[in-house]
């Protein structure tokens, strides 16, 4: 069993508070990404997991036993670095079996792993060259197998794809999920591209200042934020604050904007007679009608192959669009709507 629970974890730097009272449980097997800007408590977090960062207070478990004060090499976890900490002057296989040898792994089961976790992740070719004669995903990929070959129960990846051009990030990222899944381990992967976070996770925890500032799903927190600093960190987003006119029985929420007066449906009710609210680029329909339509002019315009990036001035501000429909130019007033169900409600403005 590898699954995780930390409760009112806190790590003080100086008085400052980089984690403050965080908690949270992460179930067996699932896979766990921690997101959020520069600066946010997310790598401090995943190094009190990993046990190189003692916890100002809270208590860490890992498989149901608390190992708040147990050292890195007692846990049964496996980091992979930014990096890569490969040792240079060992070959590719060396590199493998350094930890297997330093916890004495009889020679059989030494070999067993190896060829497991080296045809998992094509590295036969490789295995007699030094770390500077290989790509950086080939470096990756040994990284990545050096912590798997411990048959950590909890494996855990700080930035592990920064350094990798962005072709070469889709191919690694599909790699290190497959292998999460068929190896059957508990993940907890720190990276500040959403894209990554969505493409990638089971859950994810978005932080901000040093606390979770929501956990869901990726569909959910990019469906359903909870607040406009989710909901404009995971991917691209209209936020505008709205007074709260009318609620009907039916969820329906009559709101003033910027943009114009409009419908939202929502299952949870305002949390103030002023609000932000929000609706995705991708939601705005040109051909539609509705009680949401709104008009503006285009001020820019940027094709992004599958579909047009618009720049809008609409009402007393400005919004953004994404359409696949051709021939709009800048200069255009066009007349797009929005369904009730599409604009989330968000927190209370203070």
């Amino acid at each position: 069993m590898g699954g995780i629970s930390a409760h009112d974890l806190r790590m003080e730097f100086d008085g400052f508070a980089a984690v403050a009272d965080v908690g949270f449980e992460v179930a067996t097997g699932e896979f766990i990404t921690l997101l959020g800007p520069s600066g946010c408590g997310k790598t401090t977090l995943l190094r009190m997991i990993s046990g190189f960062l003692a916890p100002t207070a809270g208590t860490i478990h890992l498989a149901g036993e608390d190992v708040t004060r147990t050292p890195p090499e007692k846990r049964d976890t496996a980091l992979c670095f930014q990096s890569y900490a490969l040792f240079p002057h060992l070959t590719v296989r060396e590199n493998l079996e350094f930890g297997l040898r330093q916890k004495r792994v009889p020679p059989a089961d030494r070999e067993t792993r190896l060829e497991a976790v080296v045809g998992a992740l094509d590295l036969s070719p490789h295995l007699a060259k030094l770390p500077n004669q290989l790509s950086g995903g080939q470096q990756q990929r040994v990284a990545l197998g050096r912590a798997l070959v411990m048959r950590p129960s909890v494996i855990l990846f700080d930035e592990p794809l920064s350094n990798l051009d962005a072709r070469l990030r889709d191919q690694v990222r599909i790699e290190i999920r497959r292998i999460q899944r068929d190896f059957g381990l508990t993940a907890i992967y720190v990276t500040h591209d959403q894209a990554e976070a969505l493409a990638m996770s089971d859950r994810v925890f978005v932080m901000k200042g040093g606390r979770i500032e929501q956990s869901d799903t990726p569909e959910r927190l990019y469906g359903r934020p909870r607040t406009s600093f989710v909901a404009d960190f995971i991917g691209n987003a209209n936020v505008l604050e709205a007074e709260v006119r009318t609620v009907d029985g039916n969820g329906l929420v009559q709101l003033d904007t910027a943009l114009g007066p409009l419908l939202a449906a929502s299952t949870i009710p305002p949390q103030g007679s002023r609000i932000r609210v929000c609706w995705r680029p991708e939601d705005a329909d040109l051909a539609a009608t509705g009680p949401n339509l709104l008009s503006g002019r285009v001020t820019h315009r940027a094709f992004q192959g599958h579909f047009t990036d618009l720049h809008l001035e609409t009402g007393a501000t400005g919004c953004r669009i994404q359409t696949k429909q051709p021939g709009i130019q800048e200069g255009d007033t066009i007349t797009f709507s929005l369904k009730p169900e599409q604009i989330v409600l968000l927190e209370a403005v203070a």
